[in-house]
């Protein structure tokens, strides 16, 4: 494959694996679950948290310190509602300084 997504290239190692054993499980949850020996539950926000970044990355427009707020919620680095209040700060911030 000549041309990688960059979607595919921002993700770790770990997170390449997961896709594999996912796709390899057929899309089972359940299974991917019994391979880690975690529950569904777990495996099921590890997938949403995927889901996540890949939609993160594709967003190319976005301004590099609304990336780096979501990323550090992705990452339980910040809980969302500090990075939701953030971004929403940060916002209001840029307009009132567009306008003058």
């Amino acid at each position: 494959m000549e041309i990688i997504p960059k979607w595919i290239s921002k993700l770790d190692d770990e997170d390449i694996q997961f896709i594999k054993r996912f796709l390899l499980a057929s899309g089972s949850l359940k299974q991917v679950a019994a391979e880690y020996g975690v529950t569904y539950p777990t495996v099921r926000l590890r997938l949403d948290r995927l889901i996540q970044k890949i939609k993160l990355n594709e967003e190319q427009q976005m301004d590099d310190y609304i990336t780096t707020i979501k990323q550090l919620a992705l990452e339980d680095k910040l809980d969302y509602p500090t990075a939701k209040l953030l971004i929403s700060e940060y916002r209001k911030t840029k307009e009132e300084n567009e306008r003058v």
